[in-house]
């Protein structure tokens, strides 16, 4: 009797062992189950269904935990704690660069990782327009929250960075590209500014340094005749018409007598160019001098500079605007007399 209940009495242990064991088991497995989901929950559901992008900008100082502890405030990740993790997981709790970034409520832990990680920063749209000189490209790169007008101005003055161009001139001007570029609030005003300078190189081809030697022409002085000629006029189709006048003026050792040189001249320009404005001489009043400027007085688009290599065959020496975005071409002085009373004094006078 007594070594049958000794044997009820093992038995029931080792089925309470078992029971104890099995439910471990399944607490474990559960609570297992339970950390896969909200594992996978946290990778790949994002914080929010709806995409709202925000920028956000994360300071050189700041440590993994801020980082997470801001993108949490933010509400582009759902857990600050599990982005810390995961990101020591990947290697990447050291790599976290500094920057300006462009993330949204839509996206998962792993992407917002890898953009932060490898310094994917957002890049800010700048339009360069075409005839802007130096000093209103640096005011638009100053607004546009880039650089410091002073640092700006000061660098494209520098001789050693405009010689490291190969580029023959007191400043950059002429040489900074109009066009549509892309950068970072972080990026350096060296990087910007060689974009610019790089993208005029792109544009300014072998070809176009071929058809300057065979009109006797430095590049120096292409880029100085096709300023003006962005300046004066912002018709593509005018453009060669414009060029051939100031290619026979210098032929026939013509003064330029463009405004616009003679704007660039003035110290403090007020927007009004006088009759003395004209008879000042300075080193770009080309009312005063025969022949080009000393340099650029903008910077001039594509179609200007092939302009100044490819004039239009047309024997023009003078044109006067007629106040709708065109102007009126002359072969001689007295017919361009004429056109200036009829476009120009006839409506001032109110006649």
């Amino acid at each position: 009797m007594k070594a049958k209940k000794k044997k009820t009495d093992k038995l029931d242990k080792k089925r309470s062992i078992i029971f104890r064991t099995s439910f471990l088991v399944f607490i474990f497995g559960v609570a297992f189950l339970f950390l896969i989901i909200h594992t996978y929950t946290l990778l790949y559901t994002p914080p929010n269904k709806e995409k709202l992008s925000k920028i956000i900008t994360i300071q050189e100082s700041k440590s993994l935990k801020e980082v997470a502890r801001q993108l949490e405030a933010e509400g582009v990740v759902a857990s600050k704690r599990f982005f810390v993790l995961l990101a020591r997981i990947m290697g990447a709790d050291r790599k976290m660069q500094a920057g300006e970034y462009l993330l949204h409520t839509s996206m998962l832990p792993l992407e917002i990782l890898d953009i932060i990680k490898n310094g994917k920063v957002y890049q800010h749209k700048i339009t360069i327009p075409e005839g802007y000189n130096i000093k209103q490209i640096g005011w638009l790169l100053e607004e546009e929250g880039f650089t410091e007008f002073k640092d700006y101005w000061r660098l494209v003055h520098d001789k050693e960075f405009i010689r490291s161009f190969n580029i023959d001139g007191e400043s950059l001007e002429g040489h900074l590209f109009p066009e549509t570029y892309f950068f970072s609030k972080n990026q350096k005003l060296e990087e910007i500014i060689s974009a610019m300078a790089s993208k005029f190189f792109s544009v300014y081809t072998p070809e176009f340094e071929n058809r300057a030697r065979q009109l006797g022409m430095s590049m120096k002085e292409v880029i100085t005749l096709a300023s003006i000629i962005e300046k004066e006029t912002s018709s593509k189709d005018e453009m060669p018409i414009v060029s051939a006048v100031y290619h026979n003026r210098l032929k026939k050792g013509m003064p330029l007598q463009s405004d616009p040189t003679v704007i660039y001249g003035i110290k403090n320009y007020n927007g009004n160019i006088t009759k003395k404005d004209l008879q000042t001489k300075t080193a770009y009043n080309t009312y005063r001098m025969k022949g080009l400027p000393p340099g650029p007085i903008a910077n001039p688009g594509r179609m200007a500079i092939y302009s100044a290599l490819y004039p239009a065959d047309s024997p023009f020496l003078y044109f006067v605007s007629m106040n709708n975005g065109q102007h009126f071409f002359s072969t001689n002085l007295k017919d361009h007399n004429r056109a200036v009373w009829k476009y120009q004094l006839k409506r001032r006078r109110g006649v």
